[in-house]
Formats: C-alpha cells, sequence, structure tokens
C-alpha cells in the first residue's frame, strides 16, 4: 500500500546555511542509485541545501539493519544536519510504524523529512501534526492487523493438535520472519518476490503461509519504475 502524504505549503528557498543529507536506496545490488543522487543532488541546489553528505543503500525496505540510515540519524541527533532529502517517502521507511517512529525522532531534532515531490514531513507543523495522525492510525491497523494473522494461525496450529513452541534458543529465521511473510502476503505479494526481498526460499515462505493459514494473491504485486522497489 503506497501512503500518500499532506502536501506542506509552498515555499521558496530555505535559509542560507541549511545542511541537508541526501538519501538514496535501491532493493537489490543490480540496481543504481545514480539517478536519485542525480535528481536529489539538483534538488538541493534548487532548494538551497549545503549537502552535507550523501548516502547510498542497496537493499530491501523490510532489512533490519541499514547502516546508512543510521548514520543519518546519528548526524540528526549531533544537530549537523536540518533535512533529509529522499525521492519518495518509501525509500526512507521500512514501514508505516519504522517511519513514524524515525519521523518522531527526527522531530525532536528538529529534522524534516523532505520528498523531492514537495512533501514536507515536518511533525512540528500543522500539516506534518495531521500526517502523524494519518500515520498513527495505518500503524496501529498494521500491528493489529499481524497480530491478529499470527493469534488466528497459532490457534489454528493447536486446533490440528500440533505441538506448539520449541526448546530455548531454537527459534528459526522463518518463524522470526512471519510477521513480514503475513503482511507482505496481505500487500499482493507473490511468495517468489517475498522470498526474493527477505533472502529465503520460496518454501520457506509457502510453509509459513500454510502454517498461518496466509493464502497466495492471485493478482500480479504491483509494478514499480525503474524497478527500484
Amino acid at each position: 500500500m503506497q501512503i500518500k502524504a499532506f502536501r506542506a505549503p509552498k515555499s521558496t528557498r530555505v535559509q542560507l546555511g541549511q545542511r541537508a543529507a541526501i538519501y538514496c536506496r535501491v532493493s537489490t545490488a543490480d540496481q543504481s542509485c545514480e539517478r536519485q543522487e542525480r535528481d536529489l543532488t539538483a534538488f538541493a541546489g534548487r532548494a538551497g541545501y549545503d549537502v552535507a553528505g550523501i548516502f547510498k543503500e542497496t537493499g530491501s525496505g523490510a532489512k533490519l539493519d541499514r547502516a546508512e540510515r543510521r548514520k543519518i540519524m546519528a548526524l540528526a541527533q549531533a544537530r549537523q544536519i536540518d533535512a533529509v532529502l529522499v525521492t519518495e517517502l518509501s525509500r526512507w521507511g521500512r514501514s508505516t510504524i519504522d517511519l513514524l517512529n524515525t519521523l518522531r525522532e527526527l522531530e525532536n531534532w528538529k529534522v524534516s523529512v523532505i520528498a523531492m515531490n514537495g512533501m514536507t514531513f515536518d511533525l512540528s507543523s500543522p500539516h506534518g501534526r495531521m500526517l502523524a495522525t494519518f500515520l498513527s492510525g495505518i500503524a496501529e491497523f498494521e500491528r493489529d492487523l499481524i497480530s491478529e494473522r499470527v493469534k488466528s494461525g497459532l490457534a489454528a496450529a493447536r486446533a490440528r493438535g500440533k505441538q506448539l513452541g520449541r526448546r530455548m534458543g531454537q527459534r528459526p529465521k522463518s518463524d522470526r520472519l512471519a510477521p513480514r511473510v503475513l503482511a507482505l502476503i496481505a500487500e499482493g505479494r507473490s511468495y517468489r518476490w517475498i522470498a526474493r526481498d527477505l533472502g529465503i526460499s520460496k518454501n520457506t515462505v509457502a510453509d509459513v503461509a500454510q502454517r498461518f493459514r496466509a493464502t497466495e494473491p492471485s493478482r500480479r504485486p504491483t509494478e514499480y519504475p525503474d524497478g527500484e522497489r
């Protein structure tokens, strides 16, 4: 599901000396951040930002560790940047929950996230607070949906007489990734797409879906331009 943000009032140029970090991300190693970097650098120049650094990431938004994004967060906490520039919001947030949490952290450090389409994600503004309310509702829905699916799957497994639980230290990767797998299935992703995105086998995805009674969608997943997602 693509999140549409509220459009903030257009401004001309930023105050002199405003510093911005450019963040580019592509999903796989065979893609390039070149277009994002070029477009964002030009955007920063037009807006009057001093570019404090360009941070490029290769990997799915579902990955738990994004070193380059952590560097930007460290700069923000150290008050060394005033804004983060991205081509679109999906480049920055792994999920609605993650997006909202990081926006709130950046707000504490007086740092805005600005997309090239003119959207400004500044939670200190009225538009930003409206966005936060909107995202909070979606995040709560996501948490409830995943929790409901997991609980339903466990209940069904118990009803079939399946023994649940393992000895301490025996938690397989498939169980750790189950909530993410179920969320992607709910978004309409195919088993093959999910397997490639999370770095697991298609059989593992199918096993998670079977255990929690999720069904692979018949439609094709949404296609994105330039294969960047």
